[in-house]
């Protein structure tokens, strides 16, 4: 018995390990190659170092093997977590290495509403955290911009709504970047319009708009996800050009929303907001014109009756220069008597300091003196310092040895000749400059002196009492005379004459005529 059923299993076909994981991978991949998956995430603690990203999924009874490769990684919509149910498109495979099979995912989306309600304010908390809700960074919009920029569908009727309201309220440039509004590409759509708006310069061949619109119609919250994509909405906070989010109607709110510097409750709305109403401009210009017309006709009129009050008030010219009139008028008749005894009293100064040669001869002697003093001094101060020092070398000259000495000796000789060099040098300097300097006095004597004028053919007058002659007016007929020449003396006697002058009356106190000055002599 034991050898018929050692026989019939010896019968069976043998498989080896391998062979047998491969026909499972097979008949799994086979009959499993394209599903959709419902659970839980669990076990997921981020990508791998390589890449990809390995976790399962949960029900309350059972468990599956998922795995993300790298690539698809790359292009999830949101970031997967632990517990969040989610519905994963992919293909069932096994792997042999463990013997249990997994899902390679290749699609990951939220299981519900619930969850996409609850992703978006998982990245609503993450933002506000970072700061990107905060009212101090929003910026204010451009009351009067001159281009607006555009982000929607260009075949909706939400960019014919919003040109239609821009156009009655005030026309301008409008700039369309046209995007998808609904579906996997929305949120890189809009994110490179945002970029590309501000990528723009002023001064090139599209301007750069001074104001963007991200508009959208209404839609539930599926066709609103693209708007809630975290990197969209880090665009629109870092961009420089200032943007109103205008998606959805007023009661949906998306994370653009949030990060944009203004929210308008439809794209209508968005429409107002970026421009004013050109009518109700010109009417306020217009009122403020005619305000600013009447308050200037008004300070007009109040400051000339403040003048005229003014003027009132203020004395007449007359009154005002009555008192500098006669200041003046008094001054004028000072001023003739003023310049009379300046003058006089300038005369008698320079009469006092008038240079004459014996003034010259005075001051000649006395330079020659203290000439004299100083050489003197300086002669007996240069004999008394070589006496000291041939004192003082005696003394030190016992106290050396012979050899020092005769150095010491030829030294303090050398330097007495140095030195009487210098003395001999810098008294003849001396001596030349007062050579020079009496050289030029005695010059400048011989040129004021009389005795020059004499020679030139001159002759001094002078009366019996030897008093020099110096006018007609002052001989007499008859008077003796002394005749002083160059070359000797000779006397004289005055054939006519005349009488002495009379001193001129000094000016009166009395004011001149205002039209006659008076003469200043």
């Amino acid at each position: 018995m034991s050898e018929a059923a050692t026989e019939s299993r010896s019968n069976a076909t043998e498989y080896t390990v391998s062979e047998i994981s491969g026909a499972l991978k097979r008949t799994v991949e086979d009959a499993f190659g394209n599903v959709r998956v419902r659970g839980e995430i669990s076990g997921y603690r981020g990508p791998h170092s390589s890449g990809h990203a390995y976790f399962a999924l949960k029900d309350d009874r059972a468990r599956i093997e998922a795995v993300v490769w790298k690539t698809t990684m790359a292009r999830l919509k949101f970031r997967p977590e632990e517990g969040m149910e989610v519905i994963a498109s992919g293909r069932l495979t096994t792997y042999p290495g463990k013997s249990n099979y997994q899902i390679v995912i290749d699609n990951l989306e939220p299981a519900g509403a619930g969850a996409l309600m609850a992703l978006l304010e998982e990245r609503k908390r993450r933002l506000q955290a970072e700061g990107l809700f905060d009212a101090g960074r929003k910026r204010r919009l451009p009351f009067m911009p001159r281009a607006i920029g555009v982000i929607t569908s260009p075949t909706g009727s939400v960019i014919r709504d919003i040109i239609h309201r821009i156009k009655d309220r005030f026309p301008l440039t409008v700039l369309v970047w046209p995007v998808r509004v609904q579906g996997d590409t929305t949120a890189k759509e809009v994110t490179a319009a945002v970029n590309g708006f501000n990528a723009l310069t002023w001064d090139g061949a599209i301007r750069q708009p001074d104001l963007l619109i991200v508009a959208r119609g209404g839609g539930s919250l599926e066709d609103l996800w693209g708007f809630n994509d975290e990197g969209l909405a880090r665009a629109v906070a870092a961009s420089r050009i200032p943007i109103i989010s205008a998606v959805g109607h007023e009661t949906d709110w998306t994370l653009v929303d949030f990060v944009a510097d203004m929210r308008a409750p439809t794209p209508t709305g968005a429409a107002e907001m970026a421009v004013p109403v050109k009518a109700e401009l010109e009417a306020t210009l217009a009122n403020l014109g005619a305000r600013l017309s009447a308050c200037t006709s008004r300070h007009l009129d109040r400051k000339r009756q403040a003048v005229r009050a003014a003027a009132r008030a203020l004395p007449s010219p007359d009154q005002l220069l009555a008192l500098p009139r006669r200041r003046f008028d008094e001054a004028t008749s000072r001023l003739g008597r003023g310049l009379t005894v300046s003058i006089e009293r300038k005369r008698a100064r320079l009469e006092r300091q008038r240079l004459t040669p014996a003034t010259l001869s005075r001051r000649l002697n006395e330079t020659r003196r203290l000439t004299g003093r100083d050489i003197a001094r300086a002669r007996a101060a240069f004999f008394a310092i070589v006496r000291q020092s041939r004192a003082r070398f005696q003394r030190n000259s016992a106290r050396l040895s012979p050899a020092p000495v005769v150095r010491r000796q030829k030294l303090q000789a050398d330097t007495l000749a140095g030195l009487t060099r210098r003395q001999e040098q810098a008294t003849a300097r001396r001596l030349d400059r007062l050579r020079a300097a009496l050289t030029q006095a005695d010059r400048l004597l011989t040129t004021l002196s009389h005795k020059a004028v004499l020679a030139r053919g001159f002759a001094l007058v002078k009366d019996a009492d030897g008093t020099v002659v110096k006018r007609v007016a002052e001989l007499a007929p008859g008077a003796a005379l002394q005749l002083e020449f160059a070359d000797g003396n000779a006397e004289a006697i005055a054939t006519s004459g005349g009488a002495r002058p009379k001193l001129a009356a000094k000016p009166s106190g009395k004011a001149k005529e205002p039209g006659n000055q008076g003469s200043l002599f």
